[in-house]
């Protein structure tokens, strides 16, 4: 799930450089971080300082759920727009590999984005859990322009259900990956959050891996059936 940032690829490598992307995830009941791993590189599992519980996973409703941006009932996400930085793209579910870290979505498709199955669908009650590449070997991924997000910028994720529920943007940070703030961009205050994350910052070439995440805090601001 590389992702963001125009020009995080390593300038002495070869053509488009694919590389890790450590994101934190916090599943429900673990008391650790999970740090997500790209195709070529992996990082150690670093202790959590506390956790953060995600809602328990409920059963799909019957029918179309009502625009209330307090959240919707849980329904899995089927794609995801973002007009302003051109994102258009499907989703795949991420799982926890044997590792303890996060799976990767396929590096072989850049625009594909991911989202953390086993925490809050988009647009349920809690922190929804996105993330995506910022480039692959073969080039800019879904994620390049995700650092430009401003506030009030919004975010569509069609859902299974076939709502669409739509998310705006709080704010666009930038944090380094060995003093990630996990409680603050977990935390569930009684409402639908999402999380978008990728790579940000300098790209470390004795690493393979870019020293920052970027991001972007935003919260269910409406719904609508599609």
């Amino acid at each position: 799930m590389d992702a963001p940032q125009p020009s995080e690829t390593d300038p002495a490598a070869s053509p488009a450089v694919g590389r890790s992307l450590l994101w934190p995830v916090v599943a429900v009941g673990l008391g650790f971080l999970l740090v997500y791993n790209s195709f070529d590189a992996s990082a150690g599992v670093p202790p959590a300082p506390a956790v953060v519980s995600l809602p328990a996973a409920s059963a799909p409703a019957a029918s179309a759920p009502p625009a209330s941006p307090r959240g919707l009932p849980r329904s899995e996400p089927e794609r995801i727009s973002i007009k302003s930085i051109a994102v258009d793209a499907p989703f795949t579910p991420l799982s926890i590999g044997p590792s303890g870290q996060l799976d990767a979505p396929p590096a072989n498709d850049a625009n594909l984005a991911g989202w953390f199955k086993d925490g809050a669908t988009p647009g349920e009650r809690g922190t929804s859990v996105v993330a995506g590449h910022v480039d692959t070997k073969t080039g800019p991924a879904v994620f390049l322009l995700l650092s430009t997000l401003k506030d009030g910028s919004t975010v569509d994720i069609t859902r299974e259900d076939g709502v669409v529920a739509t998310f705006e943007v709080d704010s666009v940070e930038t944090f380094s990956k060995a003093d990630f703030p996990s409680d603050r961009v977990y935390a569930d205050n009684g409402t639908a959050q999402l999380r978008l994350i990728t790579c940000g910052g300098v790209y470390d070439k004795k690493k393979k891996d870019y020293e920052d995440n970027v991001v972007v805090f935003a919260h269910l601001a409406s719904a609508k059936n599609s």
